[in-house]
């Protein structure tokens, strides 16, 4: 069976096929159809670049310099493994012609490393340190489309959605937080044709397996708590309990993240108001709900009467609240991996969603930081925030090269938001 992760199947021409490619481009760019030989995931990520407005010949930005970049790199999580991802990769990229690459998990390169002559061509395009390479950002791209479909793929040629990158062909392999499943960036080899077999996505992935295993070998941090609830940006949350990891199911999830909201306890009535907005449901069906909870946790986890967690819980959304009440939004905006529960109806947790998004949005909008608000603008929930692109288009300095495009960005967004409105039924 054809992976179609992969760029380039066996028995097919690099030459011909980068041909047929870039007169799909040409058309896509030009009438916004696909067709053949376009892969299915690289048609995904073109409608995806071309809804957020990317330029097929723009070019990255580049968002960190010298000692911020500095600061950021040390402090990222992949700092641990980068000397593996070098005794992995360095050989490979330098004897071949290629460049290592590593990014977070915003698409922003961190490090890019390898043959001196390939880095000199890739300054060219801005595949530097520091520069913002995710599909909102430049289109399709390995370590870009890695992040944002969170799965290692291959990219070859005129495949990728901005002119000045199709020369090239790269491979990426996200990397997780082996703890808590997060998304923690991309390991990436990028360079010419000779990349485009399907050894290269196998050894990116691999590397990217290996450095979760390092990650997973290092000390636990002292002091964390022994249950963790980790409900942002997922529709089922993942709890880590004495060292083990339960994928919950929607409505558990919902359960554990009120309970964690109160711990002193609610009520079975509490819950049906929490949990339901159809007030006549019945309360059997909340204590088979629960029964079935503390079947999963285990009686020592989950008490009754009230019902409540017997042991402190670490949730990322209320660490994302506690750094926003001291004032740290960097640090707010580093933990926050999206919506909680994004398709929970639940009222309780859709206040809580609903909260925690509105003041994490005013505090980037108070605090004025374009690297920030670029990272909400450019993330999967921020692709259609007027508001915070409006913000950072403020917060650019008259000459910034990114302003412009920013800008239009901004005004796209509020056009289409008056035309909404505009279309709404009148009220009677």
């Amino acid at each position: 069976m054809t992976d179609p992760w992969v760029a380039l199947t066996s028995g097919v021409d690099p030459a011909d096929h980068a041909r047929a490619l870039r007169g799909a481009h040409d058309t896509f760019t030009a009438a916004g159809t696909v067709q053949r030989p376009v892969r299915a995931v690289v048609a995904d990520s073109w409608q995806r670049s071309a809804r957020a407005r990317v330029s097929p010949d723009g070019s990255a930005r580049v968002e960190l310099t010298d000692d911020d970049l500095g600061s950021y790199r040390a402090e990222h999580p992949l700092a641990r493994v980068m000397p593996l991802f070098r005794e992995l990769m360095s050989t490979f990229a330098t004897d071949g012609e290629h460049l290592l690459a590593v990014c977070d998990a915003h698409g922003r390169l961190l490090w890019v490393e390898g043959h001196s002559a390939t880095r000199k061509r890739a300054d060219c395009m801005n595949f530097v340190p520091g520069a913002r390479w995710s599909e909102t950002a430049v289109g399709t791209n390995a370590p870009g489309t890695a992040v944002a479909v969170d799965h290692a793929v291959q990219v070859f040629a005129a495949e990728h959605f901005t002119r000045r990158v199709q020369p090239w062909t790269c491979a990426a392999a996200p990397v997780h937080d082996p703890h808590t499943g997060r998304l923690l960036g991309a390991v990436d080899i990028t360079g010419g044709d000779r990349l485009a077999h399907p050894h290269s996505l196998a050894f990116v992935q691999a590397v990217a397996r290996a450095a979760e295993t390092q990650l997973a070998l290092d000390q636990r941090p002292v002091g964390r708590s022994t249950v963790e609830l980790h409900a942002l940006g997922r529709d089922e949350a993942l709890l880590v309990a004495n060292g083990r990891k339960l994928r919950l199911s929607r409505r558990h999830s919902e359960l554990l993240v009120l309970l964690a909201c109160h711990p002193e306890g609610l009520t079975g009535d509490q819950l049906l108001v929490h949990l339901y907005e159809n007030e006549s449901m019945s309360p059997v069906t909340l204590r088979a709900e629960l029964s079935r909870l503390r079947g999963l946790l285990g009686p020592d986890l989950l008490a009754s009467r009230p019902y409540r967690l017997t042991e402190p819980v670490e949730s990322d959304f209320q660490l994302v609240e506690r750094r926003l009440a001291t004032g740290a939004v960097s640090a707010a905006m580093r933990a926050y991996d999206g919506p909680l529960l994004p398709l929970s109806l639940a009222p309780a947790v859709a206040t809580l969603r609903d909260r925690l998004d509105r003041a994490l949005r005013a505090a980037l909008t108070d605090r004025g930081d374009p690297q920030l608000l670029a990272d909400w603008a450019h993330s999967p929930w921020g692709t259609e925030d007027a508001d915070i692109w409006r913000a950072l288009a403020r917060s650019l300095p008259r000459g910034a090269p990114e302003r412009a495009a920013v800008q239009d960005r901004s005004d796209a967004l509020d056009a289409e938001q008056s035309a909404a409105t505009w279309l709404q039924p009148p009220r009677t």
